[in-house]
């Protein structure tokens, strides 16, 4: 299944998108993809929905939320592509490098990107993000994908000043409202047959920047989910976002930034596509 949430910001309602391009709108049996939806079995909930209600058609220019709403946590894995560790000049970790994005910087994978008020190096990272489906406290590596509710894209914004040449922990540098849009839908685990072997890419404006395989990553999804659940709980609904691979802004020479005007599209394999223009802070208001 794909997990889609549609309309206005603040007003989407839970939907299954089908490959001809329609929805099933199911807001009259959940009330919403959210942490409740996750941990109450939610998924076998809408399986029967999927299979025999009839779509309901939404025209081509309809926004698309954030496939899930409200998870606690945003956890983001750095350097965890073999070939991003080469480009940013540093040791491959010996355990996952772990960090926090804060839940309020997601978005829809169509709303525009929001340069921060004196940011001068936001940069791009398509990544492989994980949902987790039920609650997981230690978890052994052979049980890890049970806990996993399905995929999605996520262009992981970092401004790379904010992040790198200022005190303290990247947080800051990830968190700004619009930094993590998310989608266009999430992919139950069922339609992926192997995480660690999808192609993965990014454009900006027409220029293809990022092109790699998730099976260039250091830590898998399995070994992920089994690592984090070592030092806290994931629960319904959390995210884990899995890194990202070479080419990124600031891996050029010279490094390249994101301006307004530009135009991001990203995709993984089997999830979908997304497409965000960048703006001004100014613009935004």
């Amino acid at each position: 299944m794909k997990l889609v949430r549609f309309g206005p910001k603040g007003q989407e309602r839970p939907g299954l998108y089908r490959e001809d391009g329609t929805i099933i709108d199911v807001s009259a049996e959940i009330d919403d993809f959210d942490r409740a939806f996750f941990a109450g079995s939610g998924l076998a909930k809408i399986e029967h929905t999927a299979r025999s209600a009839p779509p309901t058609a939404v025209g081509s220019d309809v926004r698309l939320g954030p496939p899930v709403n409200d998870p606690s946590k945003i956890i983001c894995v750095g350097l965890n592509y073999a070939g991003h560790v080469k480009e940013s000049g540093m040791a491959t970790p010996r355990e996952p490098v772990l960090f926090f994005k804060a839940t309020s910087s997601i978005c829809g994978p169509q709303d525009p990107i929001v340069i921060p008020k004196g940011s001068v190096k936001t940069d791009w990272e398509v990544e492989l993000a994980v949902v987790i489906g039920k609650k997981a406290n230690y978890v052994e590596e052979a049980e890890a994908l049970d806990h996993v509710a399905g995929y999605l894209v996520h262009n992981d914004i970092s401004e790379r000043a904010f992040q790198l040449e200022r005190e303290g922990q990247w947080v800051k540098g990830k968190s700004a409202d619009s930094f993590a849009p998310i989608g266009p839908w999430l992919v139950t685990k069922d339609e992926i047959e192997d995480p660690q072997n999808l192609d993965l890419w990014l454009k900006v404006n027409g220029e293809m920047v990022q092109s790699s395989n998730t099976s260039d990553m250091v830590f898998s999804v399995r070994v992920l989910v089994s690592y984090i659940s070592q030092f806290m709980s994931l629960l319904p609904g959390d995210i884990i976002s899995t890194g990202t691979p070479f080419g990124v802004g600031m891996g050029f020479d010279p490094p390249r930034y994101l301006v307004p005007g530009d135009v991001v599209e990203l995709g993984v394999e089997g999830l979908g596509e997304a497409r965000q223009r960048v703006i001004s802070y100014e613009e935004s208001q």
